[in-house]
């Protein structure tokens, strides 16, 4: 297949040896020098003597690697280098020829995949669903299992130089691909999928299965996935309802409706997601969870699959869960100068519980992780008990509850206590027991970060006492509580000044007078915002240190409102406070800071 289609390198020169061809199986696995002696690219000798001077190099420090010596000694070139390591792998090194590539193969592989995975289609068995492909690199195995896994291909990869990828890709898909449009069009229009409208349980599994293979519901969904990594959607919708089948991302905490899917292909669409998630096809009537990892351009990517039963069929919601999109780092969370002054001091105290609060989607998680981020060094055992691990984090030992087996955060937390942390993360105090044990944790000289569902950082207190927690344990242990909000940041590109109503400010309770001088900005929409003004979050934070005073009035039980006043004399920035500094600096706008804080005048 690939061999009638390709050909092989020609012979290029190096000293006066020619590249012979030879079998990668018989190349694979063998050492780097011994490569090109088979390929005829260098001599015995020739090896012995680049291997002595990264000897020599070696004892000065210079961790060069022997392909880089020896195209500096001028005994090879980097394209010999890349053939080598080809071989290596046990991969076919081929001359890219644009002519030679079939229709056949352009068709079959997608247009943003190929740029997406920077690879180039070779060709393609339509009979076995077997594509060949070329790879810049070899050590591009990612792209070879994820297109298994996306396309359901057979895939074999061969090597070819970066430029000649590039030149095919270029060239064979000068065009584009088809758009969202297109391709519902034509899924319309297919005899093959509308026999499964209005069909409900009566379905052939085999007849199931093989739709949900068909390459252009594959192709289809590959396209929604690449295209919501790349708008960087948090999560991706797929409903059906009595009349249509809607498809939504959520991008910066808003959802937007795409171009719906015919309603009859509702079930061949869920059931490719479940096939790539390894849930059950067959399974339709009760919630099912799974996941899918990718690696979209060299990131990892991971889809948190929940599949949920409804009246009108299955409802599915993907997690975006990209790990290259999130800022695991103190410094890049958004916390103002004062404020991360406060949370480094607070991170670093050797025990007590460090409480983080706000809704579902307010980036808790992202800043939880952040600070273990900074804890994060030899010396210090960190170990996490969440629902689910949402990131795998090197140093950190972490746990995920299994309510199905009973496995909940305080039976975790007990078995923590004898594994000897340093620093514990409770991803969420839900109940009492809960509370109890990370109350003795903290008296037991651990630290503890965790997450309580409250409006702001003063009523989390009142939340803790509701739980049955004592005010005298909470007055010993909680060190700071920090509240926090996501409000969407003003796109860049089309970011303009202009002059809020003064029913925009009194929103704010500022009047004319209050605000000159000041400068608003809004974003008029533009095609990178997909014309909504916005792109991209920012945090805002509310952080409550306790002290005497604030202590004191807590055993006192003394309302929240009282506590909020305390807290704002000795330093607190409320979060309306915090998203009006952001407003000021040009960053958000005054409709995201009123929807998402409240004020406390």
């Amino acid at each position: 297949m690939a061999k009638d289609k390709v050909k092989k390198t020609s012979s290029s020169k190096s000293g006066s040896a020619a590249t012979k061809t030879v079998d990668a199986a018989q190349l694979k696995g063998r050492r780097f020098g011994r490569v090109l002696t088979k390929l005829r690219r260098l001599n015995r000798e020739k090896v012995h003597e680049a291997l002595q001077v990264q000897k020599v190099a070696r004892k000065k420090g210079d961790r060069r690697k022997i392909g880089e010596i020896m195209v500096e000694m001028g005994l090879i070139t980097k394209n010999d280098v890349l053939r080598a390591l080809a071989g290596q792998a046990g991969l076919q090194f081929i001359t890219l020829e644009i002519d030679s590539i079939p229709d056949s193969a352009v068709q079959a592989l997608p247009m943003e995949t190929a740029t997406t995975y920077g690879i180039a289609p070779v060709a393609y068995d339509e009979k076995t669903k077997t594509i060949t492909i070329a790879l810049k690199t070899p050590d591009n195995f990612r792209a070879v299992d994820d297109l298994r896994l996306l396309m359901g291909f057979k895939v074999i990869a061969v090597v070819a130089l970066p430029e000649q990828v590039d030149a095919v890709v270029k060239s064979k898909y000068s065009s584009g691909g088809p758009s969202m449009s297109d391709m519902m069009n034509q899924l319309a229009e297919s005899d093959d999928l509308s026999r499964f409208g209005g069909r409900g349980d009566s379905v052939d599994l085999d007849d199931l299965s093989s739709a949900a293979g068909d390459n252009k519901i594959v192709r289809l969904l590959n396209l929604v996935l690449l295209q919501a990594i790349k708008d960087k959607a948090s999560d991706i919708h797929f409903e059906p309802f009595e009349e249509e089948f809607k498809m939504r991302y959520r991008i910066d905490g808003v959802l937007y409706e795409m171009v719906p899917p015919p309603m009859h292909l509702a079930m061949p669409i869920v059931s490719r997601i479940k096939i790539m998630a390894n849930l059950d096809i067959a399974e339709r009537r009760l919630p099912q969870d799974g996941r899918i990892e990718l690696t979209v351009s060299a990131s990892p990517i991971d889809l948190r699959v929940s599949v949920l039963p409804t009246m009108f069929g299955e409802s599915v919601v993907m997690r975006v869960l990209d790990r290259s999109n999130v800022q695991l780092s103190m410094e890049k969370i958004g916390l103002r100068a004062s404020d991360y002054d406060k949370m480094a001091d607070v991170i670093k105290r050797p025990n007590g519980i460090v409480v983080v609060t706000g809704p579902t989607g307010s980036g808790k998680t992202t800043t939880l992780y952040a600070a273990l981020n900074e804890l994060n060094d030899p010396e210090t055992k960190i170990l996490t008990a969440e629902d689910p691990v949402e990131y795998d984090i090197d140093g950190l030992i972490q746990c995920q509850v299994n309510t199905d087996q009973q496995l909940t955060f305080a039976k975790l937390l007990r078995s923590f206590l004898r594994q000897d942390p340093d620093v514990i993360l409770i991803g969420e105090i839900r109940d009492l027991e809960t509370a109890q044990i990370a109350v003795q944790a903290s008296l037991t000289g651990h630290l503890v970060f965790t997450t309580v569902h409250t409006n702001d950082a003063p009523s989390t207190i009142l939340r803790l006492v509701d739980l049955g927690v004592e005010s005298f344990l909470i007055t010993a242990t909680v060190e700071a509580i920090v509240a926090q909000r996501l409000v969407r940041k003003i796109c860049e590109k089309c970011k303009e000044e202009y002059d809020p109503s003064d029913e925009e400010l009194l929103e704010l309770q500022f009047h004319r007078k209050d605000v000159v001088g000041r400068t608003f900005f809004r974003g008029k929409g533009c095609e990178t915002c997909n014309n909504s003004g916005y792109r991209g979050r920012l945090a805002l934070f509310e952080i409550m240190e306790f002290d005497d005073s604030l202590r004191e009035l807590i055993l006192a039980q003394a309302s929240t409102a009282v506590i909020r006043v305390e807290a704002q004399k000795r330093g607190m920035r409320s979060l309306r406070e915090c998203g009006m500094l952001s407003i000021f600096d040009g960053q958000t706008t005054i409709d995201e800071v009123v929807r998402e804080t409240i004020s406390n005048d």
